[in-house]
């Protein structure tokens, strides 16, 4: 019996190994288990030695095929005079690493949100369509090509490659466009947001399909372009690498540790946690309580942790390797997640709880009730949202984890249903896309 041809995907996104931190893993992820779907990826992403990373971690590189075909091109980008004129490292999502604003910051964040539409990566995007119409033009063929963002430029590439070659265009939005939480932050002029919506909105009818990562978000979009077709819009979820979780869980025999890794800010209202771990470590003297976080830590977010009176017992750990990042979570008694508390938040649905949920933890998730994270805390048995403002809740739930402690503790969970949202299993979802045609 003969087995057919392998269907070939040209994927495009700026962030590839050794690019660190949550951007990165989505593409690289689906790269890495395509092959065993049939599906025989090619990727044009940047040179590394020209692009602005928030965060690196070489260690990704390992996780990349033999085989795939990795096309890196050149790049034209503002960042540099950007370090240079504020002394600063290139800013994360959100701002996180930034602090309150002075008055340059506020300059450039104009500049970058009224002269670099939809953003300051899009330099890139000439490099990048080069790069598309050599393979072209060298007779190669693609079934599909999926652009992965932000940054939202790149989806501005499979918009020209939809109106130049026709090419069947998969676009993956990870997060919001003009949704996005901190979009108010980059001070538009009514031209500026009236041009960035276009864009989006011509993305969102010419692409062939649009892959989404929440349910809410696949809501909003339709919400915004309601004569759409629903079947348009794919939700296909984060997930986590079962292959990153072989190692033992390591939950600590001497303390009750509750660890957060990846980037928090104020704007993640974990106020009220704060107060209800100091009144529960002040109770139960005799059950260490810890708290550690692993990676960006906003400075007012500190001064929280301090005025709270927790630092005597909170680790801060500066950004690590992927690989590194999952060991905390697996030396971890319990896990802490955060929601944003920004509009529109309850499609917010962090790449991070799935590897959460493959650590076998339960999760304190501070953020809104009925949210996409909430409903899929509880379908997995791992938790459930802790509403902001909620202090009674929060007092409580950090209650019973102290009496389960104390009977044993550890307390990974015996299982939870999670194994639908395995990378694998999601690549698999993305390959039977690309062989339906959408």
């Amino acid at each position: 019996m003969s087995v057919s041809r392998p269907l070939r995907l040209l994927v495009i996104t700026y962030y590839w190994p050794p690019s660190g931190g949550a951007g990165v893993q989505r593409c690289l992820k689906f790269v890495k288990h395509l092959g065993h779907f049939n599906v025989e990826p090619t990727v044009i992403t940047v040179d590394p030695a020209q692009a602005t990373y928030p965060v690196l971690d070489a260690s990704l590189l390992a996780e990349v095929p033999p085989a795939v075909r990795v096309i890196r091109t050149d790049t034209t980008e503002p960042f540099e005079s950007y370090k240079k004129l504020t002394g600063r490292a290139v800013p994360y999502g959100g701002f996180a690493n930034e602090g309150k604003p002075g008055l340059l910051q506020k300059a450039l964040r104009f500049v970058r949100g009224n002269l670099f539409i939809p953003d300051p990566r899009r330099g890139w995007n000439r490099h990048a369509l080069a790069a598309v119409e050599k393979l072209l033009a060298a007779g190669e063929q693609f079934d599909a090509v999926l652009t992965s963002s932000p940054p939202h430029s790149t989806q501005l590439i499979g918009l020209e490659l939809k109106k130049r070659h026709g090419l069947r265009w998969l676009a993956d939005l990870r997060d919001p466009w003009t949704d996005i939480y901190y979009y108010k932050d980059l001070h538009h002029t009514p031209l500026a947001a009236w041009l960035d919506a276009r864009y989006e909105r011509q993305v969102l009818t010419q692409a062939d399909a649009v892959l989404v990562t929440s349910p809410e978000t696949k809501r909003l979009f339709l919400a915004k372009l309601p004569a759409l077709p629903a079947a348009k819009f794919h939700v296909l979820p984060n997930g986590y690498d079962e292959s990153d979780f072989r190692q033992p869980p390591a939950a600590p025999t001497d303390c009750l540790r509750i660890t957060h890794t990846g980037t928090i800010t104020e704007l993640y209202r974990i106020g009220q946690l704060l107060k209800a771990v100091a009144s529960c470590a002040a109770a139960h003297p005799d059950v260490p309580l810890r708290l550690r976080f692993v990676g960006q830590v906003s400075a007012e977010l500190r001064s929280q942790i301090e005025r709270a009176g927790l630092l005597p017992i909170t680790e801060f750990i500066p950004f690590v390797p992927h690989d590194k990042s999952v060991e905390y979570l697996l030396e971890a008694s319990v896990l802490l997640m955060a929601i944003p508390d920004v509009p529109r938040n309850f499609g917010i649905l962090p790449g991070k709880v799935f590897e959460y949920l493959a650590a076998n933890k339960p999760i304190l998730c501070v953020g809104p009730a009925g949210s996409d994270a909430d409903n899929l805390l509880q379908e997995c048995g791992a938790g459930q949202a802790l509403p902001y403002q909620d202090y009674a809740l929060m007092l409580e739930t950090l209650e019973t984890l102290v009496a389960q402690w104390r009977i044993n503790p550890n307390l990974d969970l015996p299982a939870v249903s999670h194994s639908r949202y395995s990378r694998r299993a999601l690549a698999g979802e993305l390959g039977a896309l690309v062989r339906t045609g959408f």
